[in-house]
């Protein structure tokens, strides 16, 4: 993959904007940046593996070459990466300040960290020859599938959104442990003062108790102290819930967010909902579903019931018409003139890659069309165009329908 043209160098105006939005914006499938992305996580793959593998003495005699190798190669990768996303990241921030203050934000945030940390301690130890140090390190890398792993950023985002409710819960637990603690300090301190004699010993108890993890090496030996543990071991149980259920509810909600915005991005692209305000544009979102389908599947057949008109939010597919073939790529959208005449489907569509398709159902197609009478003449309007372009539909099957249609208006 070349990111830099041929003849074109550093100083081109526009080599900073294409290679930022290489690194930094999500790519669809098959495009040089989605390229990019499953190199820089191969490379990953690859550095944690060896780092894990080189920790087993046996395996480090006998590879130890590969895995400095495969090292040395990773932190050459993300330094160069590094130093892109440094360079790259001036005028493409929304605070558009100074260069050197936009680089120093990108240096001091999250995944700025996360990207230093992925190759800056790995490439001083090896300098200092500390191979056992270089192994323990081998988990650094691995955060970088943060940034390409939407799940993990949703995670991320969840548990920052709900920061405040989480120091709360954290505010509780530390409250819990020092109150059984206290607790079991003033009843047990006599009778196990190795173990319970000062309440930072009986908080090792209470954490233990309250986490369920219970290891035994302190536990209390009197009614009263037993009596105690009953409900601090309950009142782990609400520990570990609480916090759990907030977390689990904030990630739901993100990905639902996360998937809302990308299809109303893709909607928006798509001409035929173009001229529709933000509040019919969501009302559409919500009828629509979602399919994926492997490179040479069929998703329709010549000849087949129209039941759906699909949107391609990315791949490719191509229509086999009766006197051509027509390749649809991301953004474009098909199947609406059948749905419109109410014939059969007059070509075979097939993926020539995998391809992600958001179905709107015939039956809100048509309801749609019969309470957006706005949409409705945009959508006849763009079939009739089709239409004489492509020859979507032969001529006696639109005589076919238009008798049949014929009856049915009278």
């Amino acid at each position: 993959m070349r990111l830099v043209p041929r003849g074109r160098g550093l100083r081109d105006p526009n080599l900073r904007d294409r290679l930022y939005e290489l690194l930094e914006h999500d790519p669809l499938a098959y495009s040089a940046g989605s390229r990019f992305i499953q190199a820089i996580i191969c490379v990953i793959v690859l550095d944690v593996a060896a780092m894990t593998l080189a920790s087993v003495p046996e395996l480090d005699a006998k590879f130890g070459a590969l895995f400095s190798a495969i090292t040395i190669l990773s932190i050459i990768v993300f330094a160069l990466e590094y130093l892109a996303r440094l360079w790259t990241v001036a005028g493409h921030t929304p605070r558009q300040g100074s260069a050197l203050a936009e680089r120093l934000g990108y240096v001091f945030s999250a995944l700025g960290i996360i990207d230093l940390l992925a190759f800056l301690p790995a490439a001083i130890v090896l300098a200092t020859g500390r191979h056992a140090t270089l192994a323990a390190l081998g988990v650094l890398p691995f955060f970088k599938l943060i940034r390409y792993s939407p799940a993990m950023r949703s995670l991320l985002a969840a548990v920052h959104a709900e920061r405040r409710a989480l120091i709360g819960c954290v505010v509780i637990l530390i409250g819990a442990v020092l109150t059984f603690a206290s607790l079991l300090y003033a009843i047990e301190r006599d009778v196990q003062p190795e173990k319970l004699g000062t309440i930072p010993q009986a908080m090792w108890w209470a954490i233990v108790t309250l986490g369920t993890v219970g290891y035994g090496d302190v536990v209390p030996v009197t009614p009263l102290g037993k009596f105690i543990s009953v409900f601090a071991i309950i009142s782990g149980f609400a520990m570990i819930a609480l916090p759990v259920a907030i977390i689990s509810t904030a990630f739901a909600e993100e990905v639902k967010r996360r998937d809302f915005v990308v299809t109303w991005g893709m909607l928006a692209r798509v001409p035929l909902f173009s001229h529709l305000s933000a509040a019919e544009i969501a009302d559409i979102m919500r009828l629509l579903r979602a399919r994926t389908i492997e490179q040479g599947e069929v998703l329709v057949r010549r000849g087949d019931t129209a039941s759906s008109m699909y949107f391609i939010t990315a791949g490719e597919v191509e229509i086999a018409l009766p006197n051509q073939h027509v390749r649809l790529a991301d953004g474009t959208f098909f199947g609406e003139i059948a749905l419109l005449h109410k014939t059969k489907r007059s070509g075979t569509v097939t993926a020539t890659r995998k391809t992600r398709l958001l179905l709107l159902d015939a039956q809100d197609f048509h309801a749609l069309i019969a309470r957006m009478p706005t949409l409705a003449a945009h959508v006849h309007e763009i079939a009739k165009a089709r239409l004489a372009e492509t020859g979507d539909l032969a001529p006696d099957e639109l005589a076919q329908a238009e008798r049949q249609d014929g009856p049915r208006g009278d």
